[in-house]
């Protein structure tokens, strides 16, 4: 295999150089690793003649190029595969201090990168891998969140420094595979960007993005604002990839079982936290509900007193008509009789009007406190509907509590979301409890508001009952 060759007008190493080059260089999988130029060269020993040559060669272009694309290729497998083996073996989120995971950055780069076009700009030829990225929105939606996130961060101010960041979001989402088949897919979009024989125009750019699905086993979590994206220089560190991958696989199997049990742990802590926290929830709703039954039975009580009054009343009035039908008749009689007893009659007369009186105002006064106790029912029915609407909100979030508790518990089980959206879910239960607990509050202060207007209610009709007595 040959190497990964600088720009043309690069002096070529002579035989000489080489062979001293490779005296001194790591071997990995029959691999000469050296830099050359701004490319990484992976030359394999048998390519490389030890005795002076007469003559250097010029190989064909297309030829270098596919060599070029086969050895990011390799490059690409070996990083994925080390990075996934290393992060199995932590069992822990990955954060942007793992050197594993800044191998596999770098080589991701040097893949955008080659065969990109420059672009002339005034100040000079620019070769960006930021282009063909932000075509992903186009094709996959979810994609523009990445890009919308990327152009928000402050501390970026070059294509690169956006395109490092892009990588790091989507293997966050863990839809980096995602979204380079989908790019990769669109030729005619690529071909803006990248010579025809580039590695994203090839079959090995395919294959890169089937290796990719394997990230989707590991977590990880990037701080970008603090981070320098624009000035980072790649250098990849071979030492990693030249240790032993038999000696490691006899602890892999532990490592893995310990990563599932962590899970399996936090999951079930988790639901025994969900579940103490439903129970609470219903034990509350059930208070709830007695409360209600109770105000309902005291609004039935209260409408019995009301009728109770409206029927004492209709009999003070029979009463006191006949009260005054009495006194015309017995005026009538009086009136052959002597003056004493006509006296008498007009003294009894003046008492039973002045009663009569009196009835008459005692009546206006039950009818107005009616009226109150009319409206002070009308307030109550008012609130019971108003409880009953917060109580079918209650069940209604206990609903949604219930399906974001299985939500959580398929997504921790099925291992694609990231801790944010973890976060972000015990954010909101932790935000539909705290409003939840508030409601009760206010549901438990508008029943001891009610249980007082009953009591006065009461207190109103006991003593208009005995003032009729």
């Amino acid at each position: 295999m040959s190497a990964l060759t600088p720009p043309t007008d690069m002096p070529t190493p002579t035989t000489d150089k080489i062979t001293q080059a490779a005296m001194e260089t790591i071997y990995l999988c029959k691999f000469r690793v050296s830099m050359d130029g701004e490319w990484l060269c992976l030359r394999e020993l048998d390519d490389i003649s030890l005795t002076p040559d007469p003559e250097p060669t010029h190989e064909d272009p297309n030829y270098l190029m596919a060599n070029e694309r086969m050895n990011l290729m390799n490059m690409a497998k070996l990083s994925i595969k080390g990075l996934i083996e290393s992060a199995l073996n932590l069992g822990r989120t990955l954060d942007s201090d793992y050197a594993p995971l800044q191998q596999f950055f770098v080589v991701m780069e040097h893949c955008l990168k080659h065969g990109l076009k420059a672009k002339k700009t005034f100040l000079g030829q620019n070769k960006s891998f930021w282009g063909p990225l932000e075509l992903v929105e186009k094709l996959v939606p979810e994609a523009g969140e990445i890009t919308a996130s990327v152009k928000d961060l402050p501390g970026l101010r070059t294509p690169v420094g956006r395109g490092r960041a892009w990588l790091r979001l989507a293997l966050m989402q863990k839809k980096l595979s995602e979204y380079m088949k989908a790019l990769i897919n669109k030729k005619e979009l690529l071909s803006e960007f990248y010579e025809p024989n580039a590695l994203m125009m090839e079959e090995e750019g395919a294959i890169i993005a089937g290796l990719l699905v394997g990230l989707n086993v590991i977590d990880a979590n990037f701080c970008m604002k603090g981070e320098d994206l624009d000035s980072q220089v790649g250098v990849i560190d071979f030492s990693m990839y030249l240790k032993d991958g038999n000696s490691t696989k006899g602890s892999e199997g532990d490592g893995q079982i310990t990563a599932i049990l962590d899970q399996k742990n936090y999951v079930e802590e988790l639901n025994r936290h969900l579940n103490a926290t439903v129970n609470n929830l219903q034990a509350k709703v059930d208070a709830l509900e007695k409360s209600n039954t109770k105000l309902t039975e005291e609004l039935a009580v209260a409408n019995n007193r009301v009728i109770t009054l409206q029927e004492e009343m209709e009999r003070v009035k029979e009463e006191s008509s006949y009260i005054l039908e009495s006194n015309r008749k017995v005026n009538k009689q009086d009136r052959t009789a002597d003056g004493q007893a006509l006296s008498e009659a007009r003294k009894h007369l003046k008492e039973e009007t002045q009663l009569r009186l009196d009835v008459e105002k005692e009546l206006e006064m039950q009818i107005s406190m009616r009226q109150e106790m009319e409206l002070a029912m009308k307030m109550l029915e008012k609130d019971v509907c108003e409880k009953q609407d917060a109580l079918v909100s209650l069940r209604q979030q206990l609903d949604d509590l219930r399906a974001l508790k299985h939500e959580l518990s398929f997504k921790l089980q099925s291992s694609d979301l990231g801790v944010k959206q973890k976060s972000e879910l015990n954010s909101r239960l932790e935000e539909k409890t705290n409003q939840m607990a508030a409601t009760i509050k206010q549901l438990e202060q508008s029943e001891k508001d009610l249980v007082k207007q009953a009591k006065t209610l009461n207190c109103a009709a006991s003593k208009l009952i005995p003032k009729h007595h």
